[in-house]
């Protein structure tokens, strides 16, 4: 099976565009840049957002079904740590601070937010449990010399 077989494959490319400068592209073609310029996210500040993203999206699709919120803002934090000379981060944590029209269709949509939160968290942010899991990252490297483009 290829790689445009696979349905359960995800994968996006990053292409150098400067040093410290990089651009990340789906096979959609959507893209972001990042790095380590000023006004850049960096790759720590990528993976609170992509936490943070996950679960807002968890949240946002059941939710937007009963009434469009009025304030949706989650903040992703972290502490980055050395440990035995390696950089990791710990303490990742999500704060949501939500809101929603004072209708019924409002009330509706924040009593389920909690709840959506937790089922988030337990079954179906892929990010944050790929995270708590501890999945390997596996490496391969070609390296040439001369033009690689073509």
């Amino acid at each position: 099976m290829s790689e445009n077989e696979d349905p359960t494959l995800r994968s996006v490319e990053l292409t150098r565009t400067a040093t410290g400068r990089y651009t990340a592209r789906n096979a959609a073609g959507a893209e972001i840049e990042f790095g380590q310029d000023e006004g850049l996210l960096s790759p720590v500040e990528l993976l609170l957002s992509a936490i943070a993203g996950c679960s807002s999206i968890d949240v946002d699709t059941v939710t937007a079904r009963s009434a469009e919120p009025t304030d949706f803002r989650v903040k992703a934090t972290g502490r980055k740590v050395v440990e035995d000379g390696a950089n990791r981060m710990e303490g990742l944590h999500l704060s949501f601070n939500l809101a929603f029209p004072d209708t019924a269709e409002g009330q509706k949509a924040a009593g389920l937010v909690e709840r959506l939160v937790d089922l988030s968290h337990e079954k179906y942010c892929t990010v944050s449990r790929t995270v708590e899991r501890g999945t390997p990252v596996t490496n391969e490297v070609h390296v040439g010399l001369g033009d690689a483009k073509g």
